[in-house]
């Protein structure tokens, strides 16, 4: 067996070469890394200023804004297929919908847009004997039902569309391309 080598073979193997030595790799930093450590420093200036260690907040505001700059490149610069880029983008601007209602945290505005709005009587103190003051409960029986019934909707919707965001980062199994639904961060890359 004959094997022969084209000129293109030992020019990929300078290529790689070249991107393995050290030089490159401190061109690499210079030219790319360090303009888009700044890049990102900006696009992601907000989520940075709110951070806190013990506030979980900033992560879903790191996934939030993440994931829109991901939408927006993929809807204006993907180069996938429509048949899947479309479904993907989907599932990536329902993602941003419940993202956005828990950073929001809308949910009692949404159960009360579902029940009724809750009743919220105006406050009044008492003095007590000891010189405090006591908040006096003015609400009626029929008022606290209704709320505690807002609350507890709220609360279903919120396990709801929590559920609903890990799902679709999850991904469900699929056979076919046919069956694919967009789902699966994973694969959301173009």
């Amino acid at each position: 067996m004959k094997v022969e080598f084209k000129d293109s073979f030992f020019e990929s193997l300078e290529k790689l070469v070249w991107y393995d030595s050290n030089l490159w790799k401190i061109w690499a930093a210079i030219r790319y890394d360090i303009p888009l450590f700044f890049k990102n420093v900006w696009r992601f200036r907000k989520e940075l200023y709110n951070h806190q260690w013990w506030d979980y907040r900033f992560h879903l505001e790191m996934m939030y804004r993440s994931l829109s700059i991901m939408e927006k490149g993929m809807s204006d610069k993907g180069m996938e297929v429509a048949e899947t880029r479309n479904v993907k983008i989907i599932m990536m601007r329902r993602a941003l919908e419940l993202l956005n209602h828990k950073l929001d945290d809308d949910y009692i505005q949404r159960a009360e847009l579902e029940l009724g709005a809750i009743n919220h009587s105006e406050f009044e103190f008492e003095k007590t004997e000891d010189g405090n003051y006591q908040l006096i409960d003015n609400d009626t029986e029929e008022d606290k039902k209704h709320a505690r019934k807002v609350y507890k909707r709220a609360r279903v919707i919120e396990e709801k569309e929590w559920k609903e965001l890990w799902d679709i980062f999850k991904g469900k199994k699929f056979t076919t391309w046919d069956e694919y639904d967009g789902s699966d961060l994973r694969g959301w890359w173009d």
